[in-house]
């Protein structure tokens, strides 16, 4: 490269650092204000979940007689189901109609890379509205990705007051982002994690912001389980084998059949999408069919219903009692119908207007296989290791469709209360070298980088 060439690079960085001219913090500001962002995403958080909690308590435990927390595996016949998850539809439409339809996953990554982080806090009331509606409608999707743009949208919003450069607005938001997710998740660590490794393909690259990004969800974790509690890990497991050589190499024989079982999800999601891409643009039509297709479902297989964190545990423990109801292979055959039709009921969720997240679903795909699968292993090898299997396979599932391996073995580490990480690295490792060419989220790609940065060689 000439000089010219060098210094016209030069120049257009200074252009570039001209436009981006906020305030920059030191060190010391910087974790303040992300201790300040995880008080205030702890407390929203607690908001948001204290309504989400009591609307369900109203509607399912009190007015249906249903308990969200233990549905069943087996086909149950519930008229009410389907009466609420078609009245839930119809009003995620009219909120949709009304107040606007908020950004999905796929906007929030797309902000990280092309907006400096920043998160439209206009949206947020849509957002509160459509994605509790949905919820307690029963939708197959959870409250993780409502949660992360309402506290993402607020830690940018905190930034944009304090007319930060754009750098420092885009921590910010992974702060919110991170402080939502650990409070939800339990995992501090595995939630920022997570949200530094969302917006990306190939792991985590917004490197600067790890160490604000932890401070928050720690804080935010203090602050929500202060309220409502925190009693170890979620998940429970009956006999935990110790972990050896021959069980990481299950762990990844595991992960290859989770990131098998994401590629079958993101086949089944992106047909659902094609199929009711005709009525997008009639969105009180569109959501409403889609409370209706999710009230059907959930006649054949309830546990299909809402987004499957508590149904997990009972799931970890059904093996024995589903093995004495309908037999060995009955037991493997309702499992591999209940992971069906629960990536049909988080397609129908997702892309007829209700608002959600897709982890906890993934994990109770992955498990419901994984659980099919050592039962059946079982039957040649007694001695397989189940609880291995499971907690693989729901790891590699996640990874497959989020791309977040680091993150995705530090969550499921802690909610099982395990010593399996090699073993759910090994599987998370092997889901992710496997679903390389495989995407959900099209606007995961890597961080931006000055043209001119890489013209004097600062950038490889």
């Amino acid at each position: 490269m000439d000089r010219t060439e060098s210094g016209g690079a030069l120049r257009g960085l200074g252009e570039e650092r001209k436009r981006d001219s906020g305030v920059r913090l030191g060190a010391r500001q910087l974790w303040t204000w992300a201790i300040i962002i995880g008080l205030g995403g702890g407390v929203l958080a607690l908001g948001y979940y204290g309504l989400m909690r009591t609307m369900l308590d109203w509607v399912w435990t009190g007015g249906a007689g249903i308990d969200p927390a233990h549905l069943a595996e087996t086909p149950t016949f519930h008229p009410i189901i389907l009466v609420i998850t078609t009245i839930g539809g119809l009003l995620v439409g009219l909120v949709l109609h009304l107040l606007g339809t908020p950004g999905e996953i796929a906007a929030v990554v797309n902000n990280i890379h092309m907006e400096h982080g920043r998160i439209d806090t206009r949206q947020t009331p849509s957002m509160v509205a459509a994605s509790l509606v949905s919820i307690i409608a029963g939708g197959s999707a959870g409250p993780e990705a409502p949660l992360v743009q309402i506290i993402g949208s607020f830690g940018s919003w905190v930034g944009d007051r304090l007319r930060l450069s754009g750098d420092f607005v885009r921590t910010f938001t992974f702060c919110g982002m991170a402080a939502a997710l650990g409070a939800f998740f339990g995992a501090p660590l595995g939630g920022a994690l997570f949200a530094l490794e969302i917006p990306h393909r190939r792991g985590l690259e917004y490197y600067e912001a790890l160490m604000p990004s932890i401070i928050s969800a720690v804080v935010a974790f203090f602050v929500f389980r202060s309220v409502v509690g925190y009693d170890g890990p979620l998940y429970h497991l009956a006999v935990v084998p110790h972990l050896s050589v021959w069980t990481i190499a299950i762990g990844l024989a595991a992960g290859l059949g989770g990131g098998l079982v994401g590629i079958l999800f993101v086949a089944v999601f992106t047909r659902i999408e094609r199929l009711l891409h005709p009525l997008v643009h009639r969105k009180i039509l569109l959501a409403t069919l889609g409370g209706l297709v999710i009230g059907l479902i959930a006649q054949v297989m309830p546990a299909t219903l809402f987004w499957g964190e508590y149904q997990i545990d009972g799931l970890l423990s059904s093996g024995e009692a589903l093995c004495s109801g309908v037999g060995l292979w009955g037991a493997v055959g309702l499992l591999l119908l209940l992971a069906m039709l629960k990536m049909i009921a988080v397609g129908a969720t997702l892309h007829s207007g209700f608002r959600g997240g897709f982890i906890f679903p993934l994990f109770l795909i992955g498990g419901a296989v994984g659980l099919a699968a050592s039962l059946a292993a079982s039957a040649v090898f007694p001695q397989v290791p189940a609880p291995v299997i499971i907690l693989c396979m729901m790891a590699a599932t996640n990874v497959a469709v989020t791309k977040t391996p680091v993150a995705t073995t530090v969550i499921l580490t802690s909610l099982s209360g395990t010593a399996f990480m090699p073993a759910l690295a090994a599987a998370c490792l092997a889901s992710f070298l496997l679903t390389t060419r495989v995407t959900l989220i099209p606007t995961q790609r890597s961080r931006s980088r000055h043209p001119a940065m890489e013209a004097i060689g600062v950038v490889q």
